[in-house]
This record gives C-alpha cells, sequence and structure tokens, in this order.
C-alpha cells in the first residue's frame, strides 16, 4: 500500500497532464457533437426528403461503424484526402461525430415527444415551422433530454481513453507510457481506472439529481 501511494505520488504530475487533456477532449467533442446532432436531428425531421435522407445515412453509417475505426480512419485517412490533422484535432472530429449521431436521435425522440398540439397551436398564431420550433418545441425538448446529455458527456469521458491509440496524450496514452517504462502495470492501471471514475462521479450524481426531478415535474404536471 505504501508503494501505491509513493507511486501515486511520483506519477502525479503525468497522471494531472493526461487528465486535463482528457477534460479538454470530452468537453470540446461533447459541445460539438451537441450541435451536430441537433442539426442532425432537425435533418431527420424536414419535410424535405433528401435532407431526411442524408442525415438518416449519416445516423446509419457513424452509429454502424466502431469508433476505434472512426478515430484511425480520420488520422490516416483524412491527410490522404488533403486535410491533414493532428491527433488532438483528429481525435475530437471522431469523438464529435461519433456522439453527434447518437445525439441526433436523442434530440429526435425529445422533439418527437412534444404533442402535436403545440406546433398546431403556434402555426395558428400565426408562427412559421422555423420560429416554432425554435421558440415553442425545441427549448421543451432540449429540457427534457438534458439527462440524456449528461449520460452522453460520461460515455465521452470514457470514449476518450481510445484517442491513445493516434498518440493523443491523454490519460490512457500516459498511462501506458509509464507502464512501459516502469512495468507497474497494477499501480498505474488501477490509479487510472481511479482517475476516470472521479471524472465521471459528479456528472453520474448530477444525472441522477435531473432525472429524479424531471421524474417530479412529470409526476406534477400530471397530476394538475
Amino acid at each position: 500500500m505504501n508503494d501505491f501511494f509513493s507511486n501515486a505520488i511520483e506519477f502525479a504530475p503525468r497522471f494531472l497532464e493526461g487528465t486535463v487533456i482528457t477534460i479538454e477532449l470530452t468537453v470540446i467533442s461533447l459541445i460539438l457533437s451537441l450541435i451536430i446532432g441537433l442539426a442532425v436531428a432537425l435533418g431527420k425531421i424536414t419535410p424535405n426528403k433528401f435532407i431526411n435522407k442524408v442525415c438518416g445515412i449519416y445516423i446509419s453509417i457513424v452509429r454502424g461503424t466502431p469508433l476505434l475505426v472512426q478515430m484511425m480512419y480520420v488520422y490516416f485517412v483524412f491527410p490522404d484526402l488533403g486535410l491533414s490533422l493532428s491527433a488532438f484535432q483528429a481525435a475530437i472530429v471522431a469523438l464529435s461525430i461519433n456522439e453527434s449521431a447518437y445525439l441526433a436521435e436523442t434530440f429526435r425522440a425529445g422533439i418527437k415527444s412534444i404533442p402535436k398540439g403545440q406546433m398546431e397551436a403556434a402555426k395558428a398564431i400565426g408562427m412559421n415551422y422555423s420560429l416554432s420550433m425554435r421558440r415553442i418545441v425545441l427549448p421543451q425538448a432540449i429540457r427534457n433530454v438534458i439527462p440524456a446529455i449528461g449520460n452522453s458527456a460520461i460515455v465521452l469521458i470514457k470514449n476518450s481513453s481510445l484517442a491513445a491509440v493516434i498518440t493523443v496524450t491523454e490519460l490512457m496514452h500516459e498511462g501506458n507510457l509509464l507502464a512501459s517504462s516502469t512495468y507497474q502495470n497494477i499501480q498505474i492501471f488501477t490509479m487510472i481506472a481511479i482517475i476516470y471514475w472521479v471524472l465521471h462521479y459528479p456528472l453520474a450524481i448530477l444525472v441522477d439529481y435531473l432525472e429524479k426531478r424531471g421524474n417530479k415535474n412529470n409526476v406534477t404536471i400530471s397530476q394538475s
């Protein structure tokens, strides 16, 4: 046990650097995936058949292929297509694309959960489709899917570890380097597991709270 704590202190600077990169990957990828996911969700429910089909194909391809393959594709194939990215940029692109496909379905479900009567009422008072979505439907839909977005953030924290395969110096990559140079596999990977758990735990508590509050609000509305 003494060795464990002494190693933890010794490796702390490297773990801290990797943790910062992991957080950066998660936050940036989550923001981009939210933007892309919402755009794809809106495209998936649009009356325009071409846009609807394109968004459907996008979701199918992204959800139907492993994130690791997508990350390798962005990092190694994109340069052949004339788009060179650093390892960090490639990881962000791959994580954002992957998570956006899942968030698109989350947003779509949230939008579909809003009663159609609200859209009809908005049109009755002179709002067009775009204005009705922006002012009436989307605010309610986004509020309904906030817990799911929290779960997406938790998934992104864990999925960011795959960036190690393209040499992004995030937490997992730093751990691999330390393990290969010190052979302290048990201590190092135990520390990494603990750090990932610590990173996800506050989000898990927040998601649980939001889900309970949402359920309570739904019960109150139904009773009234």
